[in-house]
């Protein structure tokens, strides 16, 4: 039994390779788009929104909040701790009789951590402090002299 020649190989190789390529790049008509990563400015947006539910104490801020928060929880490119701080904003997003500091310190909590947790993997950090003049960030040693 002989082998087959080097042209015969590289030929159904390069068939198979364009047939495996024209498949995973084919998108058939009507489908979805393929989900991308959601932009900072939609959780920046839910962000301050949460921070007016727990300011406010008003239904429509905090249903606004959950109605944000409840479909980022289905997407597949989210973390899990970026789901965690969702679910807190799904749960913790309620007005309530009496707006208590507990309950206004829980909702901001979460709130700062969407956009701590969020963040597009490979994006930019988020700002640090207040701009104190220091560069790098309080938890790095100083470079050596």
């Amino acid at each position: 039994m002989s082998l087959p020649t080097a042209p015969f190989t590289r030929a159904a190789l390069a068939r198979r390779v364009g047939f495996a390529a024209v498949l995973l790049l084919a998108t058939p008509v009507g489908a979805a788009p393929v989900s991308l990563y959601p932009p900072a400015s939609a959780f920046r947006s839910l962000q301050l929104t949460t921070l007016a539910c727990g300011r406010e104490n008003d239904a429509a801020s905090c249903d606004k909040a959950r109605s944000m928060a409840d479909p980022l929880l289905d997407h597949p490119r989210l973390s899990a701790s970026c789901k965690d701080s969702l679910w807190a904003i799904r749960e913790k997003a309620v007005a309530a009789a009496a707006n208590s500091g507990e309950r206004r310190d829980a909702i901001d909590r979460a709130a700062k951590d969407v956009t701590v947790f969020c963040r597009q993997p490979g994006g930019p950090a988020p700002a640090a402090g207040s701009g104190s003049g220091g560069s790098g960030s309080p938890f790095t040693a100083p470079a050596p002299r």
